[in-house]
């Protein structure tokens, strides 16, 4: 189980998540199954993965399920982190029908959804497992469950860049050329942090060598990001900044050139698709 990783079902930030997904898709009440369940009457149900993967969502299902049903009784197969294949049961449940119901599609979005990511995150963390890279997620997330997939990110493997905007000073493209060019964006920055007595790192997005040995004229900083550098170009560079900060490539990068770009140096390196191109795992919830 990777490091990071942590459980966050019982925080504040996702019990408001899952009270806002009930209230959107229940609504003035589940009337399907008000009309032909009893409302005393008990089932069970298993959570069956139907494809392989890493699991990641399970503690959020289970707590979606104890927030329908506080007398539910749940038996799990699997663990968040864990290797499942085709087939395999996570999860029984036993409770009041009408809550199941009430909680299977909820916990079945968030569950394939994460899921998926956990298990892309995983591959590429294996497919580079023998170099000494860190695989970052993205800001492209999809609003207001960011908290949710970063920490699917955690779950295969992977790390969070940043959590959002006010974590840590991203001077990107449009930021530099709005500043006036790398060197002014970043001692502006700089400046800016000392005036408001703030503790965070820093880093430029780079887009040729060029503006690579501009970023290395205003050192010190936290990290340089390559951007769209083919990886014969993020090796060059990473022999320019030669150690002086941290490396990040990002852009281009996929399953199939990564072992590529982790042989470049490079400390870290970026997947917007992680979070924003992910095909979620088939998973389903059958009641008996």
């Amino acid at each position: 189980m990777p490091a990071q990783f942590k459980n966050i079902s019982h925080t504040k930030e996702v019990i408001d998540i899952i009270n806002q997904a009930l209230a959107e898709d229940v609504g003035s009440g589940d009337h399907s199954s008000l009309a032909c369940i009893d409302s005393k009457k008990v089932s069970e149900a298993k959570l069956i993965f139907k494809e392989g993967g890493i699991v990641a969502g399970l503690a959020i299902a289970k707590q979606i399920l104890v927030m329908n049903d506080k007398d539910c009784v749940i038996t799990t197969f699997r663990e968040d982190g864990d290797k499942v294949k085709g087939g395999d049961i996570a999860m029984e449940v036993k409770g009041n029908a009408q809550a199941l119901l009430k909680s299977e599609r909820l916990l079945l979005n968030i569950m394939q959804r994460l899921s998926g990511i956990a298990t892309v995150t995983s591959k590429a963390v294996q497919l580079v497992k023998d170099y000494p890279v860190r695989i970052l997620d993205t800001r492209k997330t999809t609003p207001n469950l960011r908290v949710l997939e970063k920490w699917a990110v955690t779950v295969g493997g992977g790390y969070n860049h940043r959590k959002g905007l006010y974590d840590m000073v991203m001077l990107k493209d449009n930021h530099v050329d709005v500043a006036g060019g790398i060197e002014a964006a970043i001692q502006k920055a700089k400046s800016y942090l000392k005036e408001n007595d703030l503790e965070l790192g820093i880093e430029v997005e780079t887009r040729n060598l060029e503006e690579v040995a501009q970023a290395l004229k205003a050192l010190p900083i936290q990290r340089i990001m390559l951007d769209n550098f083919p990886p014969g170009l993020v090796k060059e560079a990473v022999q320019m900044i030669d150690s002086k900060c941290q490396t990040e490539a990002s852009g281009g990068i996929t399953l199939d050139n990564i072992r590529e770009y982790a042989a470049t140096g490079v400390n870290f390196i970026s997947l917007g698709m992680l979070t924003h191109s992910v095909k979620s795992l088939d998973i389903s919830f059958k009641i008996k």
